[in-house]
């Protein structure tokens, strides 16, 4: 099971920044921090309070938890609203045949940070996990 109640916010975008694809990189001459996608493959590791302003605001921005929620959503539909449950509810509706409309509403009004949350989950899982235990049960 992974755990993200621990993380802060800064440290869960950064970790979904990197799940997302994202490096973190330095330009020397501005000595401004940058993280990015980077095309040139340089990056040099740095401490999480220096990683960069610039990664999307997954846990806090609604627009930017969307974009990851949509990336957990394209690995694992079932998986992520699994999750996103058992963050929003205490229990995981994974085994459920069906979600009810009350429940489908209250997903709809999810936090930047439970959206980050679950998806950080989501995305975190790898194929292998998926044939055994995964998320949260």
């Amino acid at each position: 099971m992974t755990q993200v109640k621990d993380k802060t916010d800064q440290q869960l975008n950064r970790a979904l920044a990197e799940l997302m694809g994202w490096t973190n990189i330095q330009i020397v001459e501005t000595e401004r921090i940058w993280a990015r996608k980077p095309d040139d493959g340089w990056s040099k590791e740095l401490p999480d309070h220096q990683w960069s302003d610039y990664v999307p605001d997954y846990a806090g921005e609604p627009a930017a938890s969307q974009e990851i929620q949509t990336a957990a959503c394209a690995k694992n539909k079932t998986l992520y609203i699994g999750n996103l449950s058992y963050i929003m509810l205490g229990k995981s509706c994974l085994y459920l045949d069906a979600v009810s409309l009350e429940l489908a509403a209250d997903f709809c009004n999810a936090s930047p940070r439970e959206r980050a949350e679950a998806a950080y989950i989501t995305l975190s899982i790898s194929k292998e996990d998926l044939n055994g235990t995964v998320g949260y049960r």
